[in-house]
């Protein structure tokens, strides 16, 4: 009995809430409205009529909510039976803060749904609306200057086939599988950043930030705050707020150091602990802060002569020389030119293509700027060049003076090239006695049984 009085009691609760809370809403809201199952208005409250410029709400019975209220999504809630509980409605005077909800039978039958405004002005969710739009602006930012410091490209971009190139890619690959530092040499125009992005590209860090800094394009004065970033007010002109370096805005991704030859002394101590200690301070700062990046380094110079200067530290070059790859100049793998040039003219979005004449000429050049360079003379090829096949001719004019290839004699020393005289000088001998050793060994001035330990120990056939 007690609990059947308990029930009653519960019903009876419910019922009173209800009825209250749709008391509450309709007269605290704005404007209060309920549509039938083809969403057409059965009651609307005065102020809401008066808002959408109705002398009163008997006109608005049996209208399409639509008409009434233009961009009402009524029509949506007694079409799948679901409620929108919270929601904008632009209005000619201003945005309302909206509440939509199906309404059911007794049977559990969805007849119709019932909406309220519930706030005519946004002060009082201004708060909430200022901290949401900063938190998607802060995205937004976020998101795009991850785009902007994402790797530009991948491995596929380092073009070449012969084994100068394979050799390197190689090498790139094992080390975009480790965090070790890695240390990319050669000429300027090599590819070196190029292979720097693939590297990231092609490591865990990937999804992280790929972060660039050029030694020798910024003022020693500032390359150090570059590079660790600023406390607040640390000088005369300082961001109040202070300013992120280089490693702050890399952490979790990876560092590229371009022309790190170029970097002053004291900034590359301070680097060397960054390597080893994974920490840093900020200019002016007493703040020791933790550093995840992953270091991969460059340079044009050569670090054993600026050791030896006195310019370069050997404890930072043996810190970053883990994994060395050298890049070959364009003159020591012109087998990749073929492959380079059309890659170069597709970039270029050209339809010209080379003749076999032109390349074989491209091939005779030393090209001194590298594929950089082969990018100049090829772009400037197509804007003096009518015609789709490019010639010899066409190549020349943009090319300028040929610098020819540097044909290196081989080196050998005194006693190869006394054995390789000796060789030719018996060869030729019994060339001309054809091949009597007894007549050879007179006009050599040798004993026979001579010849023969020299014939034999050179490997040459007498008949």
């Amino acid at each position: 009995m007690q609990d059947s009085d308990s029930l009653k009691d519960y019903q009876q609760v419910r019922l009173l809430a209800i009825r209250s809370l749709f008391e509450i809403i309709e007269q605290s809201s704005e404007g209060t409205i309920i549509v039938d199952r083809d969403a057409r208005i059965v009651w609307m409250n005065e102020r809401y009529a008066r808002r959408f410029g109705l002398e009163d709400a008997s006109s608005a019975i049996g209208q399409p909510c639509e008409s009434v209220i233009p961009g009402s999504l009524m029509r949506d809630v007694v079409n799948n039976g679901r409620p929108i509980l919270l929601d904008m409605l632009d209005t000619p005077k201003e945005p309302l803060v909206v509440m939509r909800l199906p309404v059911h039978d007794a049977a559990g039958k969805l007849i119709g749904a019932i909406g309220f405004a519930l706030f005519d002005e946004l002060r009082s969710l201004s708060p909430l609306l200022k901290r949401y739009a900063s938190m998607q602006q802060e995205l937004a930012s976020t998101r795009s200057l991850l785009r902007a410091r994402q790797a530009k490209y991948s491995f596929a971009q380092f073009i070449g086939t012969s084994a100068a190139s394979l050799e390197v890619k190689r090498r790139a690959r094992r080390g975009a599988s480790s965090d070790s530092p890695v240390l990319l040499l050669g000429e300027t125009g090599t590819g070196k950043e190029l292979l720097a992005h693939a590297i990231h590209a092609a490591s865990p860090r990937a999804h992280k930030a790929f972060v660039s800094i050029n030694s020798a394009a910024i003022p020693e004065t500032l390359l150090e705050a570059e590079f660790f970033g600023t406390a607040p007010g640390a000088f005369t002109g300082a961001e109040r707020k202070g300013r992120p370096g280089k490693l702050q805005i890399a952490e979790g991704g990876t560092l590229f150091l371009d022309e790190i030859g170029d970097m002053p002394l004291p900034l590359q101590s301070k680097l060397l602990r960054v390597l080893q200690e994974k920490e840093y301070e900020p200019v002016g700062s007493n703040q020791m802060i933790q550093s995840d990046v992953r270091i991969i380094a460059a340079t044009s110079t050569d670090l054993q002569a600026a050791m030896a200067r006195g310019e370069f530290r050997a404890d930072l070059y043996y810190r970053l020389n883990v994994l060395p790859i050298q890049v070959p100049p364009l003159r020591e793998r012109l087998d990749d030119l073929p492959a380079l040039s059309e890659a170069i003219l597709e970039e270029l979005g050209s339809q010209h293509e080379l003749e076999d004449e032109a390349q074989a000429l491209l091939a005779r050049h030393a090209w001194p700027g590298n594929i950089r360079e082969l990018r100049n003379v090829l772009e400037r090829t197509t804007l003096l060049t009518d015609q789709l096949r490019l010639g010899v001719r066409d190549v020349q004019a943009a090319l300028g003076n040929l610098a020819p290839l540097q044909v290196q004699a081989p080196q050998v020393n005194y006693k190869q090239a006394c054995a390789e005289f000796e060789r030719q000088l018996l060869e030729n001998t019994l060339a001309r006695c054809a091949g009597n050793v007894p007549e050879a060994a007179r006009q050599l001035g040798l004993g026979r049984s001579t010849l023969y330990k020299k014939l034999v120990a050179l490997g040459i056939k007498s008949q």
